[in-house]
Protein backbone atom coordinates (compact mmCIF):
# COMPACT_ATOMS: atom_id res chain seq x y z
CA UNK A 1 0.00 0.00 0.00
CA UNK A 2 1.10 4.07 -0.86
CA UNK A 3 1.93 6.09 2.01
CA UNK A 4 -0.40 8.68 1.68
CA UNK A 5 2.30 11.30 1.48
CA UNK A 6 3.85 9.41 -1.53
CA UNK A 7 1.81 11.50 -4.00
CA UNK A 8 2.91 14.71 -2.83
CA UNK A 9 6.65 13.71 -2.75
CA UNK A 10 6.26 12.47 -6.23
CA UNK A 11 5.13 15.39 -7.33
CA UNK A 12 7.78 17.42 -5.97
CA UNK A 13 10.59 14.86 -7.75
CA UNK A 14 9.03 15.08 -10.94
CA UNK A 15 9.22 18.75 -10.91
CA UNK A 16 12.66 18.59 -9.20
CA UNK A 17 13.53 16.09 -12.41
CA UNK A 18 11.60 18.73 -15.09
CA UNK A 19 13.64 21.75 -13.78
CA UNK A 20 16.71 19.81 -14.00
CA UNK A 21 15.95 18.54 -17.45
CA UNK A 22 15.28 22.00 -18.65
CA UNK A 23 18.52 23.13 -17.00
CA UNK A 24 20.80 20.26 -18.95
CA UNK A 25 19.32 21.42 -22.16
CA UNK A 26 19.81 24.87 -21.53
CA UNK A 27 23.63 23.48 -21.28
CA UNK A 28 23.62 21.00 -24.42
CA UNK A 29 24.99 22.79 -27.50
CA UNK A 30 21.44 23.33 -30.56
CA UNK A 31 21.00 23.66 -33.72
CA UNK A 32 20.17 27.33 -33.74
CA UNK A 33 19.17 27.45 -37.58
CA UNK A 34 15.73 25.80 -36.40
CA UNK A 35 14.83 29.40 -35.72
CA UNK A 36 16.70 31.19 -38.61
CA UNK A 37 14.13 28.88 -41.03
CA UNK A 38 11.09 29.60 -38.76
CA UNK A 39 11.64 33.45 -39.11
CA UNK A 40 12.21 33.31 -42.74
CA UNK A 41 8.95 30.70 -43.42
CA UNK A 42 6.78 33.58 -41.21
CA UNK A 43 8.37 36.44 -43.76
CA UNK A 44 7.47 34.90 -46.82
CA UNK A 45 3.20 33.59 -45.31
CA UNK A 46 3.58 37.49 -44.47
CA UNK A 47 4.67 38.03 -47.96
CA UNK A 48 2.34 35.56 -49.68
CA UNK A 49 -0.64 36.84 -47.52
CA UNK A 50 0.40 40.60 -48.59
CA UNK A 51 0.35 39.94 -51.69
CA UNK A 52 -3.24 37.91 -51.15
CA UNK A 53 -4.63 41.35 -50.11
CA UNK A 54 -4.54 43.29 -53.44
CA UNK A 55 -6.46 40.69 -55.60
CA UNK A 56 -9.92 42.01 -54.57
CA UNK A 57 -9.25 44.93 -56.02
CA UNK A 58 -7.44 44.22 -59.12
CA UNK A 59 -9.09 43.91 -62.38
CA UNK A 60 -9.60 40.09 -63.78
CA UNK A 61 -6.61 40.78 -66.13
CA UNK A 62 -4.25 42.11 -63.54
CA UNK A 63 -4.39 39.27 -61.35
CA UNK A 64 -2.54 36.81 -62.51
CA UNK A 65 1.14 38.38 -62.02
CA UNK A 66 0.18 38.39 -58.51
CA UNK A 67 -0.85 35.03 -58.27
CA UNK A 68 2.18 33.83 -59.82
CA UNK A 69 4.14 35.71 -56.96
CA UNK A 70 1.79 34.26 -54.71
CA UNK A 71 2.37 30.77 -56.12
CA UNK A 72 6.46 31.81 -56.12
CA UNK A 73 6.29 32.40 -52.18
CA UNK A 74 4.23 29.20 -51.38
CA UNK A 75 7.15 27.29 -53.45
CA UNK A 76 9.85 29.00 -51.07
CA UNK A 77 7.73 28.34 -48.22
CA UNK A 78 7.95 24.46 -48.83
CA UNK A 79 11.60 24.67 -49.25
CA UNK A 80 11.86 26.27 -46.36
CA UNK A 81 9.71 23.67 -44.47
CA UNK A 82 11.18 20.70 -46.38
CA UNK A 83 14.83 22.42 -45.08
CA UNK A 84 13.27 22.19 -41.68
CA UNK A 85 12.68 18.74 -41.37
CA UNK A 86 15.81 17.59 -42.63
CA UNK A 87 17.76 19.94 -40.60
CA UNK A 88 15.58 17.64 -37.75
CA UNK A 89 16.45 14.56 -39.30
CA UNK A 90 20.33 15.50 -39.21
CA UNK A 91 20.14 17.65 -35.41
CA UNK A 92 20.49 15.19 -32.44
CA UNK A 93 19.94 18.44 -29.70
CA UNK A 94 17.32 20.15 -30.51
CA UNK A 95 15.79 23.42 -28.90
CA UNK A 96 12.33 22.06 -27.98
CA UNK A 97 10.78 18.71 -28.48
CA UNK A 98 11.02 17.34 -32.48
CA UNK A 99 7.63 16.94 -32.77
CA UNK A 100 6.69 20.47 -31.76
CA UNK A 101 9.22 21.05 -34.30
CA UNK A 102 7.76 19.05 -37.13
CA UNK A 103 3.92 20.09 -35.74
CA UNK A 104 5.18 24.05 -35.75
CA UNK A 105 6.63 23.57 -39.84
CA UNK A 106 3.74 21.71 -40.93
CA UNK A 107 1.27 24.06 -39.47
CA UNK A 108 2.99 27.74 -40.48
CA UNK A 109 3.16 25.73 -44.08
CA UNK A 110 -0.65 24.90 -44.56
CA UNK A 111 -1.95 28.95 -43.84
CA UNK A 112 0.88 29.02 -47.04
CA UNK A 113 -1.12 26.78 -49.00
CA UNK A 114 -4.47 28.19 -48.04
CA UNK A 115 -3.41 31.67 -49.25
CA UNK A 116 -1.86 30.28 -52.68
CA UNK A 117 -5.04 28.26 -52.92
CA UNK A 118 -7.18 31.26 -52.11
CA UNK A 119 -5.52 33.38 -54.43
CA UNK A 120 -5.72 30.49 -57.47
CA UNK A 121 -9.63 30.32 -56.77
CA UNK A 122 -10.07 33.61 -56.68
CA UNK A 123 -8.18 34.09 -60.17
CA UNK A 124 -8.96 31.12 -61.86
CA UNK A 125 -12.90 31.45 -60.95
CA UNK A 126 -12.97 35.37 -62.37
CA UNK A 127 -14.55 36.31 -59.66
CA UNK A 128 -15.65 40.29 -59.45
CA UNK A 129 -14.23 43.12 -58.67
CA UNK A 130 -14.38 44.97 -55.12
CA UNK A 131 -15.85 42.11 -53.87
CA UNK A 132 -16.15 43.42 -50.22
CA UNK A 133 -16.38 40.32 -47.89
CA UNK A 134 -13.21 38.61 -49.71
CA UNK A 135 -11.37 41.86 -49.09
CA UNK A 136 -12.39 41.74 -45.89
CA UNK A 137 -11.05 38.35 -45.34
CA UNK A 138 -7.80 38.93 -47.33
CA UNK A 139 -7.41 41.67 -44.93
CA UNK A 140 -7.84 39.56 -41.52
CA UNK A 141 -5.46 37.00 -43.04
CA UNK A 142 -2.65 39.54 -43.53
CA UNK A 143 -3.06 40.36 -39.72
CA UNK A 144 -3.63 36.89 -38.41
CA UNK A 145 -0.05 36.02 -40.33
CA UNK A 146 1.64 39.15 -38.79
CA UNK A 147 0.90 38.42 -35.31
CA UNK A 148 1.47 34.55 -36.52
CA UNK A 149 5.74 36.36 -37.38
CA UNK A 150 5.50 37.62 -34.13
CA UNK A 151 4.57 34.58 -31.79
CA UNK A 152 7.61 32.96 -34.06
CA UNK A 153 9.98 35.65 -33.15
CA UNK A 154 10.03 35.01 -29.67
CA UNK A 155 10.01 31.37 -29.72
CA UNK A 156 13.70 31.70 -29.25
CA UNK A 157 12.61 33.22 -25.59
CA UNK A 158 9.82 32.34 -23.81
CA UNK A 159 10.69 34.73 -21.17
CA UNK A 160 8.04 37.19 -22.63
CA UNK A 161 5.06 35.66 -21.38
CA UNK A 162 2.62 38.64 -21.61
CA UNK A 163 3.78 39.61 -25.02
CA UNK A 164 3.42 36.03 -26.36
CA UNK A 165 -0.18 35.46 -24.06
CA UNK A 166 -1.41 38.78 -25.96
CA UNK A 167 -0.21 37.21 -29.35
CA UNK A 168 -1.73 34.19 -28.61
CA UNK A 169 -5.73 35.60 -27.94
CA UNK A 170 -5.10 38.33 -31.04
CA UNK A 171 -4.92 35.59 -33.60
CA UNK A 172 -7.65 33.66 -31.65
CA UNK A 173 -9.78 37.41 -32.20
CA UNK A 174 -8.60 37.47 -35.79
CA UNK A 175 -10.35 33.87 -36.47
CA UNK A 176 -13.52 34.57 -34.63
CA UNK A 177 -13.64 37.85 -36.76
CA UNK A 178 -13.56 35.94 -39.44
CA UNK A 179 -15.86 33.48 -38.60
CA UNK A 180 -18.36 36.55 -38.39
CA UNK A 181 -17.32 37.70 -42.08
CA UNK A 182 -17.59 34.10 -43.22
CA UNK A 183 -21.40 33.72 -41.85
CA UNK A 184 -22.49 37.15 -42.73
CA UNK A 185 -20.89 36.98 -46.16
CA UNK A 186 -22.66 33.29 -47.06
CA UNK A 187 -25.94 34.82 -45.72
CA UNK A 188 -25.57 37.86 -48.43
CA UNK A 189 -24.43 35.02 -51.05
CA UNK A 190 -27.48 33.10 -51.21
CA UNK A 191 -29.95 36.11 -50.38
CA UNK A 192 -28.59 37.89 -53.82
CA UNK A 193 -26.81 35.58 -56.16
CA UNK A 194 -29.16 34.38 -58.73
CA UNK A 195 -26.57 32.32 -60.67
CA UNK A 196 -25.90 28.99 -59.24
CA UNK A 197 -22.37 28.96 -60.85
CA UNK A 198 -21.13 32.35 -59.41
CA UNK A 199 -22.84 30.94 -56.16
CA UNK A 200 -20.54 28.44 -55.73
CA UNK A 201 -17.39 29.62 -56.75
CA UNK A 202 -17.52 32.60 -54.23
CA UNK A 203 -18.77 29.98 -51.67
CA UNK A 204 -15.06 28.21 -52.39
CA UNK A 205 -12.98 31.10 -52.53
CA UNK A 206 -14.68 32.60 -49.17
CA UNK A 207 -14.35 29.11 -47.87
CA UNK A 208 -10.23 29.25 -48.40
CA UNK A 209 -10.01 32.70 -46.92
CA UNK A 210 -11.53 31.60 -43.86
CA UNK A 211 -9.97 28.19 -43.46
CA UNK A 212 -6.50 30.12 -43.95
CA UNK A 213 -7.56 32.21 -40.39
CA UNK A 214 -8.31 28.73 -38.75
CA UNK A 215 -4.77 27.32 -39.94
CA UNK A 216 -3.47 30.62 -38.61
CA UNK A 217 -5.14 29.87 -35.24
CA UNK A 218 -3.51 26.05 -35.44
CA UNK A 219 0.11 27.72 -35.28
CA UNK A 220 -1.21 29.67 -32.24
CA UNK A 221 -2.16 26.24 -30.38
CA UNK A 222 1.65 25.02 -30.94
CA UNK A 223 2.92 28.30 -29.66
CA UNK A 224 0.91 27.96 -26.86
CA UNK A 225 2.05 24.20 -26.62
CA UNK A 226 5.75 25.52 -26.36
CA UNK A 227 5.53 28.00 -23.99
CA UNK A 228 3.08 25.94 -21.72
CA UNK A 229 6.42 23.66 -21.86
CA UNK A 230 9.34 26.19 -21.68
CA UNK A 231 7.87 29.51 -20.26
Amino acid sequence: MLHRNSLPINLQTYGLLMRLDRMLQALLPHDEMFFTYYDSLAKTIVEAADELRKLPSLAKTEREPVVKKIEQFEEKGDSITHEIFNELNRTFVTPFDREDIHELASAMDDVLDYIDGSAKRFHLYKIKKNYADIQRLTEVVYLSVIEMQRGVSLINNFKHVEEFKKILHQINQYENDADMIFDQAIADLFDNEANPIELIKTKEVLVSLETATDKCEDVANVLETLLIKHA
